[in-house]
């Protein structure tokens, strides 16, 4: 069966080919195909890189796949499996972000240094058509999982539904982050980047996915098992979700931010979970990130309060013990 092209600078757009690396299948490393002779000369200078650390690096898996962190101190057992995939194209007619060529969110940036932005109904309803758009294709992604798809096979599901929308997927580039879409299992608390590890049985999965449309982000996520997961688990994911209801039940003009998180953390306490306090809620909309800031913990100090024609996210981030983290 054929497979696209590897080299991540292939000028003919990383066409399917049978043409395989003979060093690779030497060493047992798989999937490394080239669309021909010119194509694989051109990446050469990269693509040994590969054989070199088959070689030397014992981490190197089977199927050449490595990590190329191997002196991080991680905190649980999930490790990152490179090299990446090609970044993915984006058709010329879908509009783009600011940051789409130099990682740098200039909007966003000046959006940091106002209050929250109250939008009128035209911008209300470009949010609510983006907000729709989004939860569409987090619903085709949730489909795809399942145990033995990569994160990096998602990521182009993800892309793939965003283009034909006429979307641009908001994380690509976004502060040179590589992928259309967040992907976090298990203990990796989220902003995860989609590569070839494959899920297995009993992980859980965040997919964060944020699309620009007519100039609005839309940002939404979800938790999803991987085939059957233990209790633990499952109540992680409950536990969360409890926590987002109730605060979106506080959620009207005049409720306070901080408020917010002074709901949640109490639902998590009793349920054996912890709010992770580095990540918060924000503002959404012509800027992928912008006030307000919205703490997921008690006794916070977020300043302000709802205003009709504010919007925002709530992502309750919990920690289970000891390693499990969900939003």
């Amino acid at each position: 069966m054929a497979s696209k092209c590897q080299n991540t600078e292939c000028p003919n757009g990383n066409p399917p080919s049978r043409l395989e690396c003979p060093t690779c299948n030497k060493l047992g490393i798989r999937g490394s195909f080239f669309c021909g002779q010119d194509c694989f000369k051109s990446g050469w200078k990269t693509h040994k890189i590969i054989h070199n650390l088959v070689k030397h690096d014992p981490g190197v898996n089977p199927d050449g796949t490595y990590n190329p962190f191997p002196s991080y101190n991680f905190t649980g057992p999930i490790r990152p499996a490179y090299p990446l995939s090609s970044k993915r194209k984006i058709p010329d007619h879908i509009q783009l972000p600011d940051y789409v060529n130099d990682g740098i969110p200039k909007s966003e940036r000046k959006a940091y240094q106002n209050p929250p932005e109250i939008l009128n109904a035209e911008g209300i309803e470009k949010m609510r058509t983006v907000c729709r758009m989004s939860r569409e294709i987090l619903d085709i992604a949730a489909a795809a999982v399942r145990p033995g798809i990569t994160t990096d096979e998602i990521d182009e599901i993800v892309h793939n539904a965003t283009i034909e929308r006429n979307a641009y997927p908001s994380p690509l580039n976004y502060r040179d982050f590589p992928k259309s879409l967040c992907t976090s299992v298990n203990e990796v608390i989220c902003h995860g980047i989609p590569d070839q590890r494959k899920l297995k049985e009993g992980d859980i999965i965040n997919l964060d996915i944020s699309v620009y449309y007519q100039g609005y982000h839309g940002d939404v996520n979800g938790t999803y098992p991987v085939g059957k997961i233990d209790d633990e688990s499952a109540k992680l994911i409950r536990t969360s979700r409890e926590c987002l209801d109730k605060a979106i039940e506080l959620c009207k003009p005049g409720a306070l931010f901080r408020d917010v998180g002074k709901t949640i953390e109490p639902i998590a306490r009793a349920n054996g979970c912890s709010a992770v306090r580095t990540y918060t809620g924000h503002g959404s909309h012509t800027s992928f990130h912008c006030p307000p800031n919205i703490p997921h913990y008690a006794k916070n100090k977020a300043v302000g309060t709802m205003k009709p024609g504010m919007i925002f996210t709530i992502e309750p981030v919990k920690r289970a013990q000891p390693l499990l983290a969900i939003y």
